[in-house]
């Protein structure tokens, strides 16, 4: 099946929002959402009702940055490091655990609904029974500190296509690939561009990889984030997109940007692999599609927000985005 063209890109809905939405998770083909943002909350959202009003079903103890769907179980993971099961027929919580010792960056589900994947500034990644809550593998693979001896960041993680591999990136552009059923390191790559170290002036350093996706084969990663940063008090370098033959650790593609600033903060693949979404932002948001056969930048759309995460429906035909006080909802297709 052939993806839909970008050009065909048109916003239908845009809901403000008195929060920032971090993530949402969305069933495919249905019109509701799971929402997690700066109020602690977990919100229920029916993005067709006449009258947009997320309906909260639970809360952690600080921001909530991760929203996965697995079947009909909602995980959600947040600042408090914890991570919560939520049932979603039932409407109530199952289970929760003190999952990590600093913040919770990102919660994701496998495709096929069997793994939930976590990763916390405590360096780790850990793969959890989707069902049951076990913890199925504690993956080791990102140094605790920058070359600079300051604290890393986990940011970002992904599964692949068949639920077979899963990556990781951290904040000095560090991106490991693992076996998702054995817990086994299968290879690395590297992002360094995306790391800005400020010696002079903050002893500080911003950046890092924000967003990781395999193309449908699983051959390639995508890699997102910014480039080299002037004053590392504002996100202003470029956004930045890097795609990586993974088994080689060798670099394919390069998206340097050259319209917006900002973090890369989420990436998806179109369903034939023929396109490559996206998005984040600074103060304002942006999504912007790559063509993977020309390597060149095919569409670059301005939204009214900093985007954090969007949900791209499996036809590639509905992204839902969310982030600073809006949820926009743009089409592809006719």
């Amino acid at each position: 099946m052939n993806a839909p063209n970008p050009d065909t890109l048109k916003q239908v809905k845009d809901f403000s929002r008195p929060i920032i939405t971090f993530a949402i998770a969305r069933a495919d083909r249905a019109d509701v959402a799971y929402l997690g943002g700066s109020d602690f909350k977990v919100y229920r959202a029916d993005l067709a009702a006449p009258k947009f009003e997320p309906k909260e079903l639970y809360a952690h103890e600080s921001y909530v940055t991760g929203v996965a769907l697995a079947g009909a179980t909602l995980v959600s993971g947040g600042y408090d490091g914890r991570l919560t099961w939520f049932d979603i027929a039932a409407g109530k919580i199952v289970r929760t655990h003190d999952a990590h010792a600093k913040w919770v960056r990102k919660v994701v589900a496998s495709p096929d609904g069997k793994l939930i994947a976590s990763v916390a500034d405590d360096m780790l990644c850990k793969v959890w029974d989707a069902k049951t809550g076990q913890l199925v593998h504690t993956l080791k693979g990102h140094k605790e500190k920058t070359p600079h001896d300051f604290a890393s960041m986990l940011y970002a993680v992904t599964f692949s296509r068949d639920s077979a591999l899963l990556a990781t990136g951290d904040k000095v552009g560090h991106v490991v690939v693992w076996d998702a059923k054995t817990g086994a390191q299968l290879g690395s790559c590297e992002a360094p561009v995306m790391y800005t170290w400020d010696k002079v002036q903050r002893l500080h350093s911003i950046g890092g990889v924000r967003s990781l996706a395999f193309s449908p084969d699983g051959r390639s990663l995508a890699v997102g984030g910014m480039g080299k940063v002037g004053n590392i008090d504002h996100l202003e370098g470029k956004a930045r997109v890097e795609v990586f033959n993974w088994k080689a650790g060798k670099q394919t593609a390069e998206f340097p940007g050259d319209k917006f600033v900002g973090l890369v903060n989420r990436l998806a693949w179109a369903p034939d692999g023929s396109w490559l979404l996206g998005a984040g932002g600074a103060g304002e948001g942006f999504l912007c599609f790559f063509d993977m056969g020309t390597k060149k930048v095919l569409r670059q759309e301005k939204l009214p927000m900093h985007v954090h995460d969007f949900a791209l429906s499996a036809a590639g035909d509905q992204i839902t985005s969310a982030g600073h006080n809006r949820i926009t909802v743009h089409r592809l297709g006719a």
